[in-house]
């Protein structure tokens, strides 16, 4: 595998330095971007550079995908000129997106049937930090042969990957971890500002509570950002988080599956968005409780 040509596809927050990663293990990358600046800038850090999905394909064993939705997924994949209509048998499509799962099933068979390709579900955690480090955490789903055929290259993005099963089943799993993320982030919003009405200095919370059961990586990175009123320049937005969600709430529905406290997350973040903070960090979701005027 470590011969194989890789193509990735989506060079924002995670993709590029994701790509960074593939070029620094000795792997023949070519790079394709809606925003043909950030494949350049890959470019000069040893990528080749297609003008064109179907350029990029032609010249690939292993399609990678790092896309901001489901519905930008699709159009990439089956748009004109995309995925499905140059890929062939042969070739495996691994989709790090975070998407909806019944549409990734959907998808997989759909492009086994346009072209051949098989697919591959394997969202990612750990954020920008574990993208640059190497130490993401990778949930995947589709054939356990597939998956193991690309394991050495994954190998170079990740600390862990695990097969959850069947095509989708890494997009569910993704979904459970933003579960536990964003209704963590709704109530330490809550939490630092009881703090901060309360008289407690909300930037010695990380410091108190470390080590105890309250103690998480959301919680390190996020009650700082909330304390210091920090929400610009995140490594992640509120809109990413809020899609998740209303992702999860939509597969409950499906499976007849509650998601009382994912729900409510998901409005407090919605009401953030209309707001205007759908770019910011999730941090923001503190202004909602604090007093107006208060920074």
């Amino acid at each position: 595998m470590t011969q194989s040509r890789l193509g990735f596809i989506g060079l924002g927050l995670m993709g590029d330095p994701m790509t960074r990663r593939l070029l620094d293990a000795g792997f023949d990358v070519t790079v394709w971007n809606r925003t043909a600046a950030k494949a350049e800038t890959l470019g000069e850090a040893g990528a080749r550079v297609a003008d064109t999905v179907g350029e990029l394909v032609a010249q690939v064993d292993v399609v990678m995908l790092c896309l901001a939705n489901t519905a930008v997924v699709e159009a990439v994949v089956f748009g004109e000129g995309g995925v499905a209509e140059h890929g062939r048998r042969g070739q495996t499509l691994v989709d790090f997106s975070s998407s909806d799962p019944q549409a990734t099933r959907d998808f997989a068979a759909r492009l086994e049937d346009a072209c051949g390709m098989r697919w591959i579900d394997c969202p990612v955690s750990g954020g920008v930090a574990g993208a640059e480090a190497g130490s993401l955490v990778m949930m995947a789903g589709g054939e356990a042969a597939e998956l193991d055929a690309i394991r050495p290259l994954l190998a170079a993005l990740s600390a862990r990957v695990t097969h959850m099963g069947p095509v989708g089943t890494g997009q569910v799993t993704k979904m459970c971890n933003q579960m536990v993320v964003g209704c963590q982030a709704a109530v330490l919003a809550e939490m630092v500002a009881l703090a901060e009405a309360s008289g407690v200095d909300a930037t010695r919370l990380v410091e108190a509570l470390a080590g105890g059961f309250a103690d998480s990586t959301p919680f390190r990175i996020l009650t700082p950002r909330m304390a210091a009123s920090d929400f610009t320049a995140p490594p992640w937005h509120l809109r990413t988080l809020l899609k998740d969600l209303d992702m999860a709430v939509a597969q409950s529905q499906r499976s007849g599956s509650a998601t009382p406290m994912s729900g409510l997350a998901a409005q407090l973040m919605r009401a953030q968005a209309g707001r205007g903070h759908a770019e910011h960090d999730p941090a923001i979701l503190v202004e909602a409780y604090r007093p107006a005027g208060v920074q």
